[in-house]
């Protein structure tokens, strides 16, 4: 059952300054973790965070409070990423994370897109969650960012006739 304290939405371009707290306290707090900066994007102005914003992207919250975030965006046809994937860490073992997954991916397989991830090697806690939602290592994996030695796995959701199976 879920827990009613958990609550999550899709965010719109008038929720620019929460996600951007949230985004900015994730890149901080895990900069290992994402394929952007904490440098890069504390430049970014009200405008670029709206733009952001335009597709589908979720703010999950804890009694109200705004502390979970997650997105996707189709980056080829077909298929969905998610991204921006956090919890704030006072929050983690809550169930924000796959609640904000559920959001995602009902959204885009709603659309018929199939979905896909990256996790960085060495975030054990994220592999596990996206591991009990059922996403499966595809053996495929590249840098976290350009010119960057730290790596990330794809994973992918196998469709829900392989899932039922």
């Amino acid at each position: 059952m879920a827990d009613p304290r958990v609550s999550v939405r899709r965010a719109g371009p008038d929720d620019w300054e929460a996600w951007r707290d949230l985004r900015l306290r994730s890149l901080a707090a895990d900069p290992d973790a994402f394929g952007s900066t904490f440098a890069r994007e504390q430049v970014f102005g009200e405008e670029t965070w709206r733009e952001r914003l335009s597709g589908l992207s979720v703010i999950g919250a804890f009694d109200g409070t705004p502390a979970a975030l997650g997105g996707a965006f189709e980056f080829r046809p077909g298929f969905m990423q998610v991204v921006a994937m956090w919890t704030d860490p006072a929050y983690r073992g809550l169930g924000l994370a796959s609640s904000v997954l559920d959001l995602v991916v009902r959204s885009a397989t709603a659309a018929g897109h199939r979905v896909v991830l990256e996790v960085a090697r060495g975030n054990d806690r994220a592999r596990a969650v996206y591991e009990r939602y059922g996403f499966v290592a595809t053996g495929q994996s590249e840098p976290i960012r350009p010119g960057a030695e730290e790596l990330c796995d794809w994973m992918a959701l196998p469709d829900l006739e392989t899932r039922r199976s």
